[in-house]
């Protein structure tokens, strides 16, 4: 069975993020399956029980996602080890916590430098193998926050709200090579010290300004109410994904995020449809035939 699995079915995988969370899970389940995964982190440490329990079927490398140069040469070392390339996951990100006003120029860019543009890194490396070799399969790892946006979080949504269409944009421009993109929308997961499935948690701070002293008390009262999702199915529920045929470009991950976006996009239908008649006043009559008025 294990032969067959190598033979046939067997994947190469490159993700990003891969020491803790669910990256972490990620490169664990593939490896357990009997796939091989290139797992980066920015300390390989990290990854030296996994070296030392898959051997050749792990390859550990140091990668700050932010370093175009750096992706370049990951991607490609990956690619010369395994000889192909099957699965990129862009899972590495982290969350930027404050009210817009509190972000710093440096806060908001070290955001988006890591969360779209790293991800764009290695999407760049990668896309020259898989569309030599017309397959391949690019995960990127997005949130609920990717789809809906909360306050304190402008800067974390800003960056995932962009890979939400960059990524959508992209399945357009690579299908004709065979190649796949998905965009996973994960809600909360216990993947830290404790069960907080608010995807804002665990994020760097901003500096407090005490004029959101009270919107941050609301916020805290009604925060961790929804459930923690369990990486480890996560995991699985990822190896499903990879392995159909037809996957899907989006996908949430995780219960009490999906009523939660049913209203925000029943919202936004509504407020267009009340706002029709500026919409069309907003178009004016350039361009169109004018009668004579009696």
């Amino acid at each position: 069975m294990h032969k067959e699995r190598e033979d046939i079915m067997s994947k190469v995988w490159f993700i990003t993020g891969s020491s803790r969370g669910l990256g972490r899970n990620f490169v664990e389940a593939a490896l357990s399956r009997g796939d091989k995964v290139a797992a980066t982190a920015r300390n390989t440490a990290s990854l030296d029980d996994l070296v030392a329990a898959y051997g050749d079927a792990v390859l550990a490398l140091e990668l700050d996602v932010s370093d175009r140069a750096a992706a370049v040469e990951s991607v490609r070392r990956a690619k010369e080890h395994f000889g192909r390339l099957d699965v990129i996951v862009n899972n590495a990100g982290y969350a930027q916590v404050g009210a817009v006003e509190e972000l710093t120029e440096q806060e908001l860019r070290d955001q988006l430098e890591t969360n779209l543009f790293g991800a764009v890194w290695v999407i760049q490396a990668a896309l020259p193998y898989l569309r030599e070799q017309r397959s391949g399969h690019i995960i990127q790892l997005s949130s609920a926050a990717g789809v809906i946006a909360m306050p304190l979080g402008g800067a974390y949504h800003a960056s995932k709200w962009a890979l939400e269409g960059l990524n959508e944009a992209l399945a357009g421009e690579v299908a004709d090579f065979g190649v796949k993109v998905t965009i996973i929308e994960p809600g909360g997961f216990a993947t830290r010290s404790g069960n907080n499935p608010d995807p804002l948690a665990n994020g760097h701070m901003a500096q407090l300004d005490p004029a959101y002293d009270a919107l941050r008390r609301r916020l805290g009262a009604v925060a961790g109410k929804q459930p923690a999702g369990d990486p480890v199915a996560a995991a699985q529920a990822l190896l499903t994904l990879v392995d159909s045929d037809n996957p899907p470009l989006r996908v949430l991950f995780g219960q009490g995020f999906y009523p939660m976006i049913q209203q925000a996009y029943a919202d936004r239908l509504k407020v267009w449809a009340d706002w029709q008649d500026l919409s069309v006043a907003a178009h004016g009559t350039l361009g169109q035939e004018s009668g004579n008025p009696a």
